[in-house]
């Protein structure tokens, strides 16, 4: 028989970041936590993305195996937040873990890449189902790091793997479990685990019924232990379908108001439920396409995704889960360009009238001195961005080495916009595969000590083999260790990762 969730779920972004970079989904058969990391821009964003990017998932039916749907929607998960990279150049190095569960029919999915865990409680029996996919995790493996090491390893932050624009096909960890009926559990980001210990966190889990006080318990006891990172806890309990459901609990439902704009019949919201060939209406922007499809079902989104699908600034979906939600109608950035609709309008407003002669002349003196005010503002805009390049720093390759360039790596024509700084004896092709791809992409720096910063972590990170002594991270991305005096996030593009 079927199985299905109970489920609670809550995000807080901490005691020392200024914004959260997680985001979560929990709903009857899917539950995902997702730790974005890229810095201002790009860490919600990609974690929204993956996020919103799974949440079709969450229906009895998959037309499929399991394991294989779950692993297919997280590969275009994948290939979505390089399509966003595409189109806004800022979000360049975002990426984000993920972990997921799917109820598939008796059977439960596990997917996972990346730092966030999952942690099951089944009677007394509790542990980590997943692995990190750290560098700290693969010493672990190979023998050469005590788990007690771990946590003062100079580089725990460092992922091996995570979702992003780099790697076009990642590995995903799958997993398929025959679940008993009662069993919990947890989905968290890593700040959760960074300061409550395994023993505490079985102790809460399994502390009483109510899954939203020990959701709310979990991230009280981050929250007192100083909690430098965001932190995302989801539980679920697993039950039978055939079985007696359980009554929700008070805010299983937060977040599933349906929009009253997009009132459906209940023969619309099955069409929804049979996959993803329901049709939408042509007027429908994809951002109220998929703040309907979330309205049709309970669930609780929370984090990043939950306020980008409050403000309207949601990674979107077009037409193959509308279209694989694949384009990003509004960032977390502050938008940089018109609308195209309200300049499409405009223009149709401007050709619905015909101008008299005076009011031509009028308008031709108007922009005689538009031209002259543009004129003076191209001069001075040029002299501030000439003294703002001059203040930028990258890292690149010069001759096979790593190197460090003033200025931005970018050209206007024949001219280049930046000089070579100071060139090092660090050859690039001794950098693990993902690093290499980010020296020759160049890597950008606010300051000469941030390049040499990032030069010195990117010899941190040559393996063993290419330098004969002790083993190095080859790992894809570090977080950034917040602190009360550090910026609260960090770009993966200026250390190897970002914040989450």
């Amino acid at each position: 028989m079927a199985i299905a969730f109970r489920y609670a779920a809550r995000s807080d972004v901490g005691r020392v970041r200024s914004k959260n970079d997680d985001s979560a989904y929990a709903g009857r058969h899917l539950a995902v936590v997702a730790d974005g990391m890229g810095g201002h821009v790009g860490g919600d964003v990609a974690s929204a993305s993956a996020v919103m990017d799974l949440t079709s998932l969450d229906r009895p039916d998959h037309h499929g195996d399991g394991a294989t749907v779950l692993t297919d929607e997280i590969q275009n998960a994948n290939q979505n937040l390089a399509r966003l990279v595409l189109g806004n150049a800022r979000l360049g190095g975002m990426g984000t873990t993920v972990t997921a569960l799917l109820a598939d029919q008796d059977e439960l999915v596990v997917a996972h890449i990346g730092d966030s865990r999952a942690y099951r409680l089944r009677g007394d029996e509790f542990r980590q189902v997943t692995k990190d996919h750290t560098f700290v995790q693969r010493l672990i493996d190979e023998g050469r790091l005590r788990p007690d090491e771990a946590e003062s390893h100079p580089h725990k932050n460092v992922l091996m793997r995570v979702l992003g624009d780099v790697d076009a096909s990642p590995e995903i960890d799958v997993e398929t479990l025959r679940p008993e009926s009662g069993e919990r559990w947890l989905l968290c980001s890593d700040g959760l685990n960074a300061v409550v210990r395994p023993e505490t966190i079985q102790s809460v889990l399994g502390s009483t019924d109510d899954l939203n006080q020990i959701v709310d318990t979990l991230v009280e006891l981050t929250l007192d232990r100083g909690a430098p990172d965001n932190v995302t806890v989801v539980v679920v309990q697993v039950f039978r379908t055939d079985d007696t459901a359980p009554v929700p609990q008070a805010g299983e439902v937060r977040g599933a108001v349906p929009d009253p704009d997009f009132a459906r019949t209940s023969d619309e919201i099955t069409a929804d439920a049979a996959g993803p060939s329901a049709d939408r209406r042509p007027s429908e922007s994809s951002a109220a396409a998929l703040r309907r499809d979330l309205a049709a079902r309970p669930h609780l989104l929370v984090g990043a995704a939950a306020n980008a699908t409050q403000t309207g600034r949601i990674p979107t979906v077009s037409d193959s889960v509308l279209e694989r939600r694949a384009t990003l109608l509004r960032t977390s950035a502050p938008d940089t360009l018109a609308d195209p609709q309200d300049v499409e309008s405009a223009l149709h407003r401007a050709d619905a009238t015909v101008p008299s002669p005076r009011r031509r002349r009028h308008r031709r003196a108007v922009a005689v001195l538009a031209l002259a005010t543009a004129g003076l503002m191209l001069v001075a805009g040029a002299w501030l961005t000439s003294g703002w390049i001059s203040s930028q720093y990258y890292v690149g390759e010069q001759q096979g080495n790593v190197a460090i360039y003033n200025g931005v790596s970018q050209s206007l024509g024949p001219v280049s916009l930046s000089d070579l700084e100071r060139a090092t004896d660090l050859r690039v092709e001794d950098l693990p595969g993902f690093a290499q791809d980010r020296v020759r992409n160049a890597i950008p720096a606010d300051s000469l000590e941030e390049a040499e910063r990032i030069v010195r972590e990117l010899r941190e990170s040559v393996p063993e083999e290419a330098t004969g002594s002790e083993p190095r991270p080859t790992g894809t991305v570090q977080r950034a260790t917040a602190s009360p005096t550090a910026s609260p996030t960090a770009s993966p593009a200026a250390s190897p990762g970002g914040a989450g």
